[in-house]
């Protein structure tokens, strides 16, 4: 990231107006994006709004949108009623990788679960950035196991 460092990086939570500032572009680094609907994109993020346990954000350079995580947390029967974080679709743009960004999203996110009463957090990751998670102090606990509905 050319003349930037963390300081000019801003984490904070998605707002519909950033649907068009690149989001969708930053989230083309998991998966296609950026071609949806703009009527799609309004629904779906009003849908995810109203969902308190539903929390995306974005890192944020010069008013561009560079990077973006996802924390579920799911209320659960066992341990007492506790919580559990999800974290997903951890994205950051070509040219700004590499700059502390995803670490700094992850944080962001380990941080709101804990405060949220998470009693665990879990992310699911390919082999290759499983070095970089271990980095940030998550560790592998299972097997991932999926199944397509398409």
């Amino acid at each position: 990231m050319a003349g930037s460092d963390n300081d000019d990086i801003r984490i904070r939570e998605l707002e519909a107006r950033d649907i068009s500032r690149g989001f969708l572009a930053t989230l083309n680094a998991l998966s296609p994006a950026i071609d949806i609907d703009p009527n799609r994109t309004r629904k779906i993020f009003k849908d995810i709004k109203s969902n308190q346990n539903h929390i995306i954000v974005i890192a944020e350079t010069d008013g561009q949108i560079v990077g973006t995580a996802t924390l579920l947390i799911e209320p659960k029967f066992i341990h007492d009623g506790g919580m559990a974080g999800h974290i997903e679709d951890v994205a950051v743009r070509d040219g700004f990788r590499g700059c502390g960004i995803g670490r700094m999203l992850v944080k962001y996110l380990l941080r709101i679960a804990g405060d949220r009463g998470c009693y665990k957090t879990v992310l699911d990751c390919t082999e290759d950035v499983r070095p970089f998670y271990e980095r940030l102090g998550l560790r592998q606990a299972s097997c991932q196991m999926r199944a397509d509905h398409s």
